[in-house]
């Protein structure tokens, strides 16, 4: 079969894929890690635009340089291939979930990582679903300015606003960085004994990392908001919340936990990337290529 570029000659491409990586050099199949597009905000309750999200992050990810300083190694070829963008299904949060977790389930049992790229954060509860299905050891890292810990929310109980309250239901959790929730999200923090640190924490990172450690299992499905960065860092998300993260807090404490327990999932959500710079796709798509490259730094290590 003739590749694409050999129709124009074997010329130089730019593809709509993460890091570039050309159609063809790597199969679904083969593939060690799976880059899932899901353009969906339909239970966004601010201000939209996370649908973009992730075409502007595998757009940014081409600028990336393929070597990482920190971990010291290239990833570009350890078999990264991005799916095509997943459909939304319109007719309802419920639905869009269950399509989010038969797209994650297929691509999962392969045994590849995936890395779903949202959308508002309600594509998170079929990606949990579906790897809670084939790792029944799986917990939960979350990592958001907000609790998501209302029962409904707008008249659902599916949107970005209860996706924490849907995961707890299904495996064990533990949020990071919360700086925004309302009474009664507090009171079933309180009842329920969710493990919540809140932001900003005062703790220590070595600490900080112990903590969220003994709360994590084995097998951990890591979940990033990008609203848990300071708006100085991330100001393109739609419900921005000042006195997050900085970019070495986050980071640090995902390079401790990949060290200490098996990263099999994660996404990154909620960019708007009409709401602020370029910089901050640039900054997602970063965040994806660490992620990628603390999960593979821990499983050869």
């Amino acid at each position: 079969m003739t590749e694409p570029e050999d129709l124009l000659g074997g010329t130089p491409r730019y593809w709509n894929t993460f890091l570039g990586v050309p159609p063809g050099e790597v199969t679904p199949a083969g593939a060690r890690v799976v880059i899932l597009p899901i353009p969906y905000d339909s239970t966004t309750s601010y201000r939209t635009g996370a649908r973009d999200g992730p075409a502007a992050i595998i757009n940014a990810s081409r600028q990336l340089e393929d070597y990482d300083i920190e971990l010291d190694r290239d990833l570009s070829g350890m078999g990264i291939y991005t799916a095509p963008e997943l459909e939304p299904d319109v007719s309802g949060p419920e639905a869009m979930i269950r399509r989010v977790e038969k797209s994650v389930r297929a691509a999962a049992r392969r045994g590849a990582l995936v890395g779903v790229l949202g959308g508002d954060h309600s594509v998170t509860v079929g990606a949990v679903r579906a790897l809670k299905s084939i790792y029944p050891n799986l917990s939960v890292l979350y990592l958001d300015a907000h609790a998501d810990m209302r029962d409904e929310y707008m008249g659902t109980p599916w949107g970005h606003a209860s996706v924490a309250r849907r995961l707890q239901e299904t495996c064990p959790i533990v949020e990071v960085g919360v700086r925004s929730l309302s009474a009664p999200e507090r009171g079933f923090i309180r009842e329920a004994g969710v493990p919540v640190v809140f932001w900003p924490s005062g703790i220590p990172p070595e600490e900080l990392a112990a903590l969220v450690l003994d709360s994590l299992t084995g097998d951990v499905y890591v979940s990033v908001d990008l609203d848990v960065f300071d708006p100085s860092l991330m100001a393109a998300v739609g419900t921005p919340e000042p006195g997050g993260m900085s970019w070495a807090e986050a980071t640090g404490l995902l390079k401790a936990v990949a060290g200490r327990r098996r990263i099999v999932g994660f996404d990154v959500t909620e960019l708007s990337p009409g709401e602020g710079p370029e910089a901050c796709a640039f900054t997602a798509a970063k965040l994806t290529y660490k992620l990628i490259g603390y999960a593979a730094a821990a499983a050869v290590a």
